[in-house]
């Protein structure tokens, strides 16, 4: 499936990462499957930064399986060693099956014991294919999500279908927008939102503008920043300076020099 970096910060200190499209099975409860693996020097750290997708995570490990939350600012995830994972990135109609309220899982982990699966998931990875080995890894994922979750209802789908629609449309800038775009009132909006992300639908919007922002001004070092704030629907710069200062706790310009894009034309960020 597409290899996009939207939401990973700095794409060249990545080791090695696949995406798997769900199964038609939980294609309602997951939106992907990821796997890295990573094989660190000794006494060296591989820091990954991320502006990560609004939503929970799954995530199998050989030592374990957790939970983790949405983020609400840019996280990091330390590697050393050797090691891999296997994650799902759940859609909303899975996120009441773990929790009652999402609200309580921003910026939180939380273990999950699954024994059977933890350790079916741990003997596929140990396969001597990598690209099988994956793929059974996922399908074993897969078929645990399915059994495991009950049918999704329609009030469930329908917030599946509120952060697609903001996920994937830059022209939703204000609830509003969404909310006419699913043909129902802002105020459902907002109480899907805190029923199955944890989040409102004005930080789902704001997620998707900013994570693109990065995004675009990375791969496009060419562009004016004042151009990649028009681009995704900022007000004016100011507003695209503001969001990276209080989400990434960085300049844009300064991101520009992190990931070697060179000299900004509108400094300032």
């Amino acid at each position: 499936m597409s290899s996009s970096f939207k939401g990973i910060l700095y794409p060249a200190r990545l080791p090695m990462f696949h995406r798997l499209p769900a199964p038609a099975t939980v294609e309602h409860l997951v939106q992907w499957f990821w796997i890295p693996e990573w094989d660190i020097a000794p006494g060296r750290v591989s820091r990954q930064q991320l502006l990560a997708y609004p939503a929970c995570n799954l995530v199998v490990q050989p030592d374990g399986m957790e939970l983790s939350g949405p983020t609400t600012r840019v996280s990091h995830q330390d590697l050393s060693g050797t090691g891999w994972a296997v994650g799902a990135l759940l859609k909303p109609a899975a996120v009441p099956f773990f929790a009652a309220n999402p609200r309580e899982l921003c910026d939180a982990r939380l273990d999950v014991e699954a024994p059977k699966l933890l350790a079916a998931v741990v003997h596929a990875m140990g396969g001597a294919a990598p690209e099988e080995q994956r793929e059974k890894a996922v399908a074993i994922f897969a078929d645990w999500l399915a059994e495991q979750l009950p049918e999704a209802s329609a009030e469930a789908l329908l917030a599946n279908a509120m952060t697609e629609a903001i996920a994937n449309n830059p022209e939703l800038v204000r609830i509003e927008d969404a909310a006419a775009q699913l043909s129902v009132s802002t105020r459902t909006l907002q109480r899907m939102a805190k029923k199955y992300v944890g989040l409102s639908p004005s930080a789902l919007i704001r997620r998707r503008r900013l994570q693109e922002a990065a995004d675009h001004a990375r791969a496009h070092p060419e562009m004016d920043l004042a151009a990649v704030a028009a681009e995704f629907g900022y007000a004016d710069q100011a507003h695209l300076a503001n969001d990276f200062q209080r989400f990434l706790g960085i300049t844009a310009s300064s991101y520009r020099r992190a990931v070697g894009a060179g000299p900004v034309g509108s400094g300032g960020l």
